[in-house]
C-alpha cells in the first residue's frame, strides 16, 4: 500500500500505517500519532485505564484536535 498524500503529490512512498479516521494509507512523513486513553473492565468494580496511540493522517489530525496535527512519530 502507498501513502495517499504522497500519491496525490505524484511521489511514491510506502505506507507505514492506516489513518484511523479515514482509512487512508500514510507514510512516516505524513503520519500523526496521537495519544488516547483506553478504559476497560467490568461494570462492577474499578475500571482500568491505560495509554494507547492512534495513527492519523494530517487532515484527520487537524480535524480531531489542532494540537494533534503537530505530533509526529
Amino acid at each position: 500500500m502507498h501513502c495517499l498524500d504522497c500519491s496525490t503529490a505524484r511521489t511514491n512512498s510506502l505506507a507505514v500505517g492506516v489513518c484511523q479516521g479515514c482509512g487512508a494509507g500514510v507514510c512516516a512523513a505524513h503520519a500523526r500519532v496521537a495519544a488516547r486513553h483506553v478504559r476497560r473492565g467490568s461494570l462492577i468494580g474499578t475500571p482500568v485505564e491505560s495509554g494507547a496511540r492512534t495513527v492519523l493522517c494530517r487532515v484527520c489530525a487537524a480535524a480531531e484536535a489542532p494540537t494533534a496535527a503537530a505530533l509526529v512519530p
